[in-house]
């Protein structure tokens, strides 16, 4: 069972309690990196860490798996980026990915999928890190192409917790306000093109049992937003990946910014998403092809 103030807890402990954390403010980075670890452990799973230093401080990469029983081999990474930008206290950026993230993992405790589920909290994927190569997730994904890991999907949680129901509060790039709704009233699943048919799979698996709205886009990596968070780091590498977004700056209008507090998310909306989620990732772990 998942309830909205459980999410909005987490939320709470990492934007405000623990407030801004970046390279910046090392110490409200390594609470974040304590707060999710000690959550994991709380759940019952072994934490893995992979530490790497970057501007002078030690960072961490958390990792936690839930082993398949058939195909353990194989693996679904559920992924979210814990750190926040310079000046933010980052409630949905990304304190709402990172509350999914440990509200997922949970969830995922009561199944026994036939391949495995792993969860990872980044570290450093705001500025000045993003496309560098000691952003958190580029690290990690460098290391699992060299392990050989055999990453059949990543999903990235990106900002996923405001939402409206007016009309006209949902923005786009040139052109693709023709083809999407005006209500910021929905969850985005958003691919490159080679990501396309798992992006596809998991829409499919939503719909399949949550009437959330939901739309999804597979296109050009250089449309502004679409590549911008962890799951570019696995396309560098060779991976399937995706995001999961509210779509970010096309319509939370606190982005990046000292007002991106936790009273303004909508929990009950992020709790629908979350249960969305979980079912549908679980439908990829347990079915035969991916």
């Amino acid at each position: 069972m998942l309830t909205p103030q459980q999410l909005k807890h987490h939320v709470y402990q990492l934007a405000e309690q623990i407030g801004e954390r970046n390279v910046y403010h090392p110490d409200a980075l390594r609470a974040a990196q304590d707060y999710i670890a000690l959550t994991w452990h709380q759940q019952g799973y072994t934490v893995t860490e992979q530490e790497y230093r970057a501007h002078g401080i030690n960072c961490k990469n958390l990792e936690i798996n839930h082993r398949g029983t058939q195909k353990p081999q194989e693996i679904i990474l559920v992924g979210a980026h814990y750190d926040s930008v310079i000046g933010a206290p980052g409630a949905n950026d990304n304190g709402s990915g990172v509350a999914a993230l440990l509200e997922l993992s949970r969830l995922c405790k009561t199944s026994n999928p036939v391949r495995t589920v792993r969860f990872v909290a980044f570290v450093n994927e705001e500025p000045p890190f993003f496309f560098t190569d000691l952003q958190g997730s580029r690290v990690y994904a460098r290391a699992a192409r060299q392990r050989n890991d055999e990453i059949r999907l990543m999903i990235a949680l990106e900002t996923i917790g405001y939402y409206r129901t007016e009309a006209n509060t949902q923005r786009y790039p040139p052109l693709f306000r023709f083809f999407y709704p005006n209500r910021a009233d929905f969850i985005s699943l958003v691919s490159n093109l080679r990501s396309r048919k798992a992006m596809l799979a998991l829409a499919k698996a939503f719909r399949r049992t949550s009437d959330f709205p939901l739309e999804h886009l597979a296109t050009f990596e250089f449309v502004p937003g679409v590549s911008w968070s962890d799951h570019l780091s696995f396309w560098a590498h060779g991976y399937k990946a995706l995001m999961v977004t509210d779509t970010a700056f096309y319509r939370y209008p606190y982005y990046h910014t000292p007002e991106d507090t936790p009273d303004k998310l909508d929990y009950a909306s992020l709790a629908q998403v979350t249960e969305g989620l979980h079912k549908a990732i679980t439908q990829l772990a347990h079915t035969q092809r991916l």
